[in-house]
């Protein structure tokens, strides 16, 4: 069986974000039980419970680990961890800065697509990750592979390349490999983690079709929200996530996917769903889905 543990539900930057004076986020930092915090996205996911693989490495890395008993070092030998591979499904800074917390002469292998491979590679702060330990691996898409007993499959989902490999003007929307989605299993059902995806596709609507659980992108509740609340001046589609709702969101696109258990993740500070009490929260659960929070814990 396949056990999941969300480390982290957040977008970029967490909630509360750390500059943002947004009406959740002074919930969040007030303790309000209704406006959790929330570090950003990441997943463990194990076949035996004993060594695990992280799905992405984000900068919240270590106190996730910290907060995360399966994943403490054993009482023997003196350094060690349950951790065993990190699998990218990105470049995006808030898919591999955690891998800087990684590099204690731990011996582990990262996976990701060549795209992400490459911005590894291009980036001489990642050599703190001894070659001599760590290992990367340029991940095989469509082709399901074995990974300490989970079968991954990694297949590309419209996205865009990381914001800060974009130039001046609109690079446009991207598709070979720059955003990944991932089916998973252990014997058992399977889960999709896609924590970024530009738009539905017909080849990712099948790839779903089915699925146990789906853990998708829910980064903004509109796609004008940025903009509307002066958070920033793209839209969600822009930054390569489709909004939960409106014209060809989320909640429209799996409308007709045969999925048991629909989950958010990776959702933006100023995203109202986060408040357990707002009526977009209500409006979710209304059709079926879950917002993340860090910590929950699924088997499959």
């Amino acid at each position: 069986m396949l056990r999941c543990v969300v480390l982290g539900a957040g977008a970029g930057g967490g909630f509360p974000q750390w500059n943002s004076a947004g009406a959740g986020c002074r919930r969040a930092r007030s303790g309000d039980p209704a406006a959790l915090p929330r570090s950003q996205a990441s997943l463990a996911v194990s076949a035996d419970g004993e060594t695990w693989v992280l799905v992405n490495a984000s900068p919240d890395l270590r106190s996730q680990i910290a907060a995360t008993p399966v994943l403490h070092p054993r009482a023997a030998p003196l350094r060690n961890s349950p951790v065993a591979a990190v699998v990218l499904t990105g470049a995006e800074v808030d898919a591999v800065m955690g891998l800087l917390h990684l590099r204690e002469r731990h011996a582990f292998t990262i996976h990701a697509a060549p795209p992400t491979l490459a911005v590894l590679d291009d980036n001489p702060i990642f050599r703190a990750l001894d070659p001599a330990f760590v290992t990367r691996c340029a991940m095989p898409l469509d082709e399901p592979f074995e990974l300490c007993g989970v079968t991954l499959t990694a297949y590309a989902v419209p996205g865009k390349v990381p914001l800060f490999a974009e130039q001046a003007v609109d690079p446009g929307p991207a598709d070979s490999g720059e955003a990944i989605g991932l089916a998973l299993s252990a014997g058992g059902g399977t889960l999709h983690y896609v924590p970024g995806c530009a738009r539905m596709t017909n080849d990712l609507r099948a790839r779903l079709q089915g699925a146990a659980c789906v853990m998708f992108d829910g980064t903004l509740f509109d796609d004008e929200e940025m903009i509307r609340l002066g958070a920033g001046p793209k839209t969600g589609r822009r930054m390569g996530h489709m909004p939960m709702t409106g014209p060809g969101g989320t909640l429209d696109a799996f409308a007709g996917i045969a999925v048991g258990r629909r989950i958010f993740v990776h959702v933006n500070n100023t995203n109202p769903a986060l408040l357990s009490d707002s009526p977009e929260r209500a409006q979710l659960a209304a059709a079926g889905w879950e917002v993340a929070e860090d910590g929950m814990e699924l088997t499959l």
